[in-house]
């Protein structure tokens, strides 16, 4: 049971939007709100934040500050010991995705590197031969996953408020600068206007597109972290909750922010910088395609490219990083929860996510497929956070959680998780249609099809059989918090007394 406590409301705070914020952002809204509806894809995002998301990170935040716990420990306090198991694969989930985006945030940091040469200001530079020549180098690949794992993993040792705490109360803010200031040098250029306008161009009849609202809620859900685990992991470290509304609405509210940031700078950029059809073929790319190809390729054509291409690279690794102090605080939460010291932690969760990164260091196609694979699943844990305040009850959670049981905002948030599992069981069938469908319509059968329904449902079936047989040991090795009746250490009433204090 963690005695660790952020040092302030806004140290929380900076966490959780860091938590949230990540390479999703930067390079997965923008072609997505492109794509699919524009301006109405933005209000479709902004409603599904306010009826879904919002609601999940309010149930994690009272899940994590309530147990004191960990996943593992928080599921089994509120579930009970049987379903322990929930928090461990949770916990499985989070690091599948770990590894490979330990590799991102190298990816994220070579181009740093290389933007820092002034690389980006050679009009010549052919940026699909170095995206080519850097992936096809297993010794950069390799070497910049590590490097970034390591980075991450000494942040994360140092511990909540020498480590992580500070680190991200300053990058948290220098972030929002940075793309603040890439989205107003975007929509400064010539041409830009029809690229940020067609973002929030809305068209009624898009409201009765259904693929609209779906793809509008997988990037809500990938990109909040509601269900994943993770706010409830910094909420162990919350002070005593005063504010669970306007906290999780700050969360979901600052993340939207980079990501509408991100658009303009984005999708102002490709339509100044080039043709209509150039813009379509970047956003077709992918989300590798569109941040480390086709936008790369425009800033030797942009006045202060050189300056530019540094700061969206910085803003690339900060926000990547960000995200993976959360997943790797996350899974060394679980450790000391069962007794480990937090070097030892940290360090077991390091060595692990270095070895496991490595065939995505290697392997783009692999990358992609973990990406699928357990950015889906984050689906099946957001379902297990809103069965658990199900389990534990809704209406119990909603008085303690929101001091009356029958305000607006507690008949909002109970009608929100008692219809979450209806909407995350939409969105993940919707996925499993889009394998069978659109990514491996002819071999959703095989295994070893990166984006295949078998290969989906087959690493889950692994990660599920892991953890239920390791229920019982995990139930029992995890220490005992106030729920069990065990006295909260380290926080007094004086300090009680402070942090409600500090909490209005």
């Amino acid at each position: 049971m963690s005695t660790e406590r952020f040092g302030s409301r806004f140290a929380f705070l900076a966490a959780s939007i860091g938590m949230a914020v990540g390479a999703g952002n930067i390079w997965r809204f923008p072609r997505v709100a492109a794509e699919w509806g524009g301006g109405t894809f933005v209000i479709a995002c902004i409603l599904i934040n306010l009826v879904w998301a919002v609601p999940l990170l309010m149930a994690e935040s009272y899940m994590g500050s309530k147990s004191r716990l960990g996943t593992i420990g928080a599921f089994r306090e509120f579930v009970g010991r049987r379903f322990a198991w929930m928090g461990g694969f949770m916990t499985l989930v989070t690091l599948g995705i770990a590894f490979y985006y330990s590799v991102i945030c190298g990816w994220a940091l070579r181009y740093f590197v290389h933007a820092l040469t002034g690389a980006f200001g050679d009009p010549a530079l052919d940026t699909q031969a170095t995206w080519d020549s850097f992936t096809a180098s297993p010794v950069q690949t390799i070497g910049f996953h590590l490097l970034a794992i390591a980075l991450v993993g000494a942040i994360v040792a140092r511990g909540l408020k020498g480590g992580f705490e500070s680190v991200l109360k300053i990058a948290l803010p220098a972030l929002f600068v940075i793309m603040a200031i890439l989205a107003v040098r975007a929509a400064m250029l010539p041409g830009a206007g029809d690229g940020i306008a067609g973002m929030f161009a809305i068209d009624g009849a898009d409201f009765l597109d259904v693929r609209v609202w779906l793809e509008a809620a997988s990037q809500v859900a990938f990109s909040t972290g509601a269900g994943f685990g993770l706010y409830l992991t910094y909420s162990v470290y919350s002070r005593r909750n005063r504010n669970a509304v306007s906290n999780a609405l700050t969360v979901a509210g600052g993340n939207f922010l980079v990501s509408l940031f991100a658009g303009v700078a984005v999708l102002g950029t490709l339509f100044a910088l080039g043709s209509a059809a150039a813009a379509d073929e970047a956003i077709a790319g992918g989300n590798q395609g569109l941040a480390f190809i086709y936008f790369a390729r425009l800033f030797p054509e942009m006045t202060g490219g050189v300056i530019f291409s540094v700061l969206f690279f910085l803003a690339l690794f900060m926000a990547s990083v960000s995200t993976q102090i959360a997943f790797t605080e996350l899974a060394a939460r679980n450790l000391m929860d069962m007794g480990a010291r937090r070097p030892v932690a940290v360090g077991a969760v390091v060595a692990v996510a270095a070895l496991g990164g490595i065939p995505s260091a290697l392997n783009v196609d692999f990358l992609s497929n973990q990406d699928f694979v357990w950015g889906v699943g984050l689906l099946v844990s957001g379902l297990m956070i809103a069965v658990a305040m199900l389990k534990y009850g809704v209406g119990k959670a909603r008085a303690e959680l929101l001091g009356s049981s029958r305000s607006a905002a507690g008949l909002w948030w109970a009608a929100a998780i008692a219809v979450a599992p209806v909407l995350l069981t939409v969105l993940l069938g919707f996925w499993v249609y889009l394998s069978v469908s659109e990514y491996a319509p002819d071999t959703w059968w095989n295994p070893f099809d990166p984006f295949s329904l078998a290969t989906m449902l087959g690493q889950w079936a692994v990660a599920l059989a892991i953890v239920l047989a390791l229920n019982a040991f995990i139930a029992r090795k995890t220490k005992a918090g106030p729920m069990s009746g065990a006295p909260e250490e380290g926080v007094d009433t004086s300090e009680a007394r402070a942090e409600s204090a500090s909490e209005r």
